[in-house]
Formats: structure tokens, sequence, C-alpha cells
């Protein structure tokens, strides 16, 4: 699976997302710290990434827009590193499942 981790998140979720045998990278990797969000959504559809996010607006373009990259949209409040990665880590099996079936925006509480 491929994601691309939005601006808000840290890039140590590319990291462990890595880690779990995914490929993974920051926005920042990619893109200037200035680019604005209709960038961001074109190189998540041009490259075949899970756009992983906290903005409610990707969520609502996946509902409005075609064609659409996949969208997790996280929807857990301001977490520590550790606790973000200790909140995604055992739901990620079943996320990669939903997305692999074709899902193409996931909340994740």
């Amino acid at each position: 699976m491929r994601f691309l981790i939005d601006a808000q998140l840290p890039p140590s979720l590319a990291i462990m997302l890595r880690e779990h045998g995914h490929e993974a990278v920051h926005v920042f990797e990619r893109l200037p710290r200035d680019a604005r969000d209709p960038v961001i959504w074109g190189l998540a559809i041009r490259d075949g990434f899970v756009l992983v996010t906290k903005d409610e607006d990707f969520a609502e373009w996946s509902r409005l827009r075609d064609p659409v990259p996949p969208v997790l949209w996280l929807r857990i409040g301001n977490l520590k590193k550790a606790e973000l990665m200790s909140k995604l880590v055992p739901l990620l099996p079943e996320l990669v499942r939903r997305l692999q079936r074709g899902e193409t925006l996931i909340e994740v509480y």
C-alpha cells in the first residue's frame, strides 16, 4: 500500500508505515511546505497514494470529486506522536483490508 502523509501529521507516521511494510512518504518529502490542498490532492491521485489526513476538506472532496484518491481521515484529535502510533498500529491491518476492498473514505476515530 502507498501512503501520502498530509502536512499536519508528523513525518514519523511515514516511518512507522514503512516499518510495517508499506510505501509511505510525508508530503514535505515531495512538495514545498506551502503546497496548497489541490496540489496535494493531485499528487495523491497521480502517484496512486492513499492520502492520510486530519483535514476535513479532503474528506469532503472525496465525497464530491472524481477521480479521488483513497482517504484515511484521522478524526482522533491532537495526540502526541507515541499516542498516535499506538492508536494506529493495531488498526493498520483492518485499514489496509478496507482499502484493498476499494473503500475511498475511511474515518478513523
